[in-house]
C-alpha cells in the first residue's frame, strides 16, 4: 500500500491523539499538531513534528486534518468555530474525524464540509491509549469509497485494522456496539475477579488460565494488571466510557432496539462518576464490585 507522505495536521493532542501523531511522524508524514495545553504541541514537535498556536495555522497548508477530541461540543467547536477547521481547510482538504461522538454530529460535518469544498470521514477507535501507542488500534470508518481508499494508508499508520463500514456515521455507529460490548465484558471480568478472591483462588493464576481460554479477550489481556494492582490510571476514563454509553443508548433508542445489559453497565458507570471516580480508567468498575461486596475502597 502506498506510503506517500502527506501533509496533516492533527486537532487534539491527548492521551490518544499524542500518541497517534506521533506514529504519524514516525511513518514519515509531515504533522503539524494544536492542542489547548502546549505540552503535548512540545512533545510533538520532540518527536519530529510541527507546532501551530491556532487550528487555522494547524490546517492552512493540510492535505488531511485528523481532530481527536472528547464530545460533541469540541467538534461543535473545532469544526464550526470562526476560527476552525471548516473556515480554515484548504478546498479539497480531506477531514477525519477520530473522536467518539454521536453519529448525528459526524453527519452535520460531512454536510457542511461538502457545501465548503471539502471532505470528510468519521473514523472512531478502539484499542485505548496502550493501542494508540503500539499503532494497533482498529478504525471504523464512516463515509465515501473514495476519500476511504485516499485515507486509508495514513490510517494504517495508527492500527492493524482499518475498515470502512459505511456511509458518514456508520463509523460511530460501529463504535458505540464496540464500547457496550468493552464495557460488558469489564463488568464481567470484574464480577470474576470479586467472585475469585472471595473464594480465595490464587487470582493472578486463574486470570491467566481463563485468559487461554473461551473467557479470554482483549479486555482481559489489556486490563488484567488493572485488575491484580488495582492501577486505574486512566487509559481510557469512566468519564468517556460514560459519554459513550450514552451516544449507545440515544442511538438504540432511536431505531427501537433494547438494550438491557448496556442499561445496567451504564448505571454502574454513572455510580463510578457519582462517587467521584470519572477520571479513573474504565476498569475501575471493579471498584463498584468491590464496595456492593464489601470491601472498602
Amino acid at each position: 500500500m502506498s506510503t506517500t507522505p502527506r501533509r496533516i495536521a492533527f486537532i487534539g493532542l491527548g492521551i490518544m491523539g499524542s500518541p497517534m501523531a506521533a506514529n504519524l511522524v514516525k511513518a514519515g508524514h509531515t504533522v503539524t499538531g494544536f492542542n489547548l495545553v502546549q505540552a503535548p504541541i512540545d512533545r510533538l514537535i520532540a518527536d519530529g513534528g510541527k507546532g501551530a498556536g491556532s487550528i487555522a495555522e494547524a490546517v492552512k497548508d493540510a492535505e488531511i486534518v485528523i481532530t481527536m477530541v472528547p464530545a460533541d461540543p469540541q467538534v461543535e467547536a473545532v469544526y464550526f468555530g470562526a476560527e476552525g477547521v471548516l473556515e480554515n481547510a484548504p478546498a479539497g482538504a480531506l477531514l477525519v474525524d477520530m473522536s467518539s461522538v454521536t453519529p448525528q454530529i459526524s453527519q452535520r460535518v460531512a454536510a457542511a464540509a461538502k457545501e465548503k469544498g471539502l471532505r470528510s470521514l468519521d473514523a472512531p477507535v478502539s484499542g485505548g491509549e496502550a493501542g494508540a501507542i503500539e499503532g494497533v488500534l482498529s478504525i471504523m470508518v464512516g463515509g465515501e469509497r473514495a476519500d476511504f481508499d485516499e485515507a486509508e494508508p495514513v490510517l494504517k499508520a495508527l492500527g492493524t485494522t482499518v475498515a470502512l463500514v459505511g456511509p458518514s456515521g456508520s463509523g460511530q455507529t460501529v463504535k458505540v456496539a464496540n464500547q457496550l460490548i468493552v464495557a460488558v465484558n469489564i463488568q464481567a471480568c470484574a464480577e470474576a475477579v470479586v467472585f475469585l478472591e472471595k473464594s480465595g483462588v490464587d487470582l493472578e493464576v486463574a486470570l491467566e488460565v481463563l485468559n487461554g481460554g473461551l473467557a479470554g479477550s482483549t479486555v482481559l489481556t489489556r486490563k488484567k494488571n488493572n485488575f491484580l494492582k488495582r492501577d486505574f490510571a486512566p487509559g481510557f476514563r469512566i468519564d468517556l466510557h460514560h459519554k459513550d454509553m450514552g451516544n449507545l443508548l440515544s442511538a438504540a433508542r432511536a431505531v427501537e432496539v433494547p438494550l438491557p445489559t448496556a442499561a445496567l453497565v451504564a448505571d454502574f458507570i454513572t455510580a463510578l462518576r457519582n462517587a467521584g471516580d470519572g477520571g479513573l480508567d474504565h476498569s475501575a468498575l471493579l471498584r463498584n464490585l468491590e464496595r456492593l461486596s464489601g470491601k472498602a475502597n
